[in-house]
């Protein structure tokens, strides 16, 4: 089995999608063009998104053990075009900062509690990673120079978004299924989803959707960085090989 991203990677990974994120702000010939994966934003919603969600997780990890989550103000945009990455990049700085501070396994509040994840920054760490390089993303569709995720970043995003929003208590009000998902880079999970305790673990390297004492209900195959922005809703289910019933992903991501 492989395992996730150590604590100083994933603030590494993060500091370098600050970078990837700024190029593309940058090279944007207006901040009011519309993101074709968030189409009910425009550049400057998506930087004011990530960096009132930078401020509110980085109050959150200085707060610790809470029961609620912590207060913060919400910033408000610079005038200037000019300033806006700076602005975006100190944001980043503050929750890296925050972050070394506290530590990988200082609790905090989570809103995934019933989750695979565990309450503390290191989860946090690795949650608010994977959101900023969607939104990178994003940003480099916007202005035409999408770049797929790395499969060091892609691969612990597969397994960040099974392990915190796929696990834990929500309602499923279907049949009990199993999906399998299975990365190009060789690596692969499986979920099993039911009303009540929904879990996932990895799959042993070279492990197909027939074997073990259960058989998939469906299986989907992609390169991990296909698997996470379907997650993400950033492409649709048929640009990936699936095996089975496909409307239990329809079920599940959409």
């Amino acid at each position: 089995m492989e395992e996730n991203l150590a604590f100083a990677d994933l603030l590494r990974l993060m500091d370098e999608r600050s970078t990837a994120f700024q190029a593309a702000v940058a090279a944007a010939p207006s901040l009011d063009v519309q993101v074709p994966t968030c189409p009910e934003w425009t550049l400057l919603d998506l930087v004011q998104h990530l960096v009132q969600t930078r401020n509110k997780w980085t109050a959150i990890v200085a707060a610790g053990p809470a029961d609620d989550p912590a207060t913060f103000s919400v910033p408000t945009a610079p005038r200037e075009r000019e300033a806006v990455p700076a602005w975006f990049a100190a944001s980043v700085q503050e929750q890296l900062d925050a972050l070394r501070e506290a530590g990988p396994d200082r609790g905090c509040w989570t809103w995934w509690g019933d989750s695979q994840s565990p309450q503390t920054s290191g989860a946090v760490a690795r949650d608010q990673l994977q959101q900023l390089a969607v939104h990178t993303y994003d940003a480099q569709v916007t202005v035409g120079a999408p770049q797929p995720l790395s499969s060091e970043l892609a691969l612990d995003g597969v397994d960040e978004f099974l392990t915190t929003r796929c696990a834990g208590t929500e309602p499923w009000p279907h049949a009990p299924v199993v999906v399998d998902y299975h990365a190009a880079e060789g690596r692969s999970w499986r979920l099993w989803v039911s009303d009540g305790r929904t879990r996932t673990a990895q799959l042993p390297d070279g492990a197909t959707t027939g074997e073990g004492p259960e058989k998939a209900d469906v299986a989907v195959w992609g390169t991990a960085h296909e698997l996470v922005m379907f997650f993400y809703g950033r492409i649709l289910v048929e640009s990936l090989r699936t095996e089975g019933d496909q409307g239990i992903l329809v079920h599940l991501h959409v």
